[in-house]
């Protein structure tokens, strides 16, 4: 008697054990696709970065948009980040309105492609963030 209360016991520990092994392995391979997404979301936001300086030297804002260093468990580094692009596509869109001034500049094949480009690419933008706050939401339900 004493010694199958001893295996039922035994066995509880063993299976809480592993429950618990499971829980915190899943808990680290979450918080791994947080970080994974999150450069997802960094490497479009470059993408784009890329894109402004291929079609002028000289953007307002950019030297401030790539030089912020994002710690993404940092909400004032995270605001100050999104901030700094916010700037970087403001920049842009007083770019657009000078091109306005110069319609032989809109008929350009290449500023044709580049518009279409940096258009894809905002989608791009978009898109990863959705996928961050999605892999954060399912990372913090996990955690609660």
């Amino acid at each position: 008697m004493k010694r199958t209360g001893l295996l039922v016991i035994l066995w509880l520990v063993v299976i809480l054990g592993f429950w618990g092994w499971n829980t915190y392995n899943g808990l680290i391979t979450s918080d791994q696709d947080v970080k994974k997404v999150w450069s997802n979301v960094e490497t479009n936001y470059q993408r784009r970065t890329d894109l402004y300086s291929s079609i002028i030297k000289t953007i307002e804002g950019r030297s401030k948009a790539t030089s912020i260093n994002v710690d993404i468990n940092d909400p004032a580094s995270l605001e100050a980040y999104q901030k700094a692009q916010a700037n970087l596509q403001g920049s842009f869109s007083k770019l657009l309105a000078v091109v306005e001034n110069y319609p032989d500049l809109k008929t350009t094949q290449a500023f044709r492609d580049f518009q279409t480009q940096i258009e894809g690419t905002e989608n791009r933008i978009n898109v990863a963030r959705q996928d961050y706050n999605k892999s954060i939401e399912g990372y913090n339900l996990k955690v609660k």
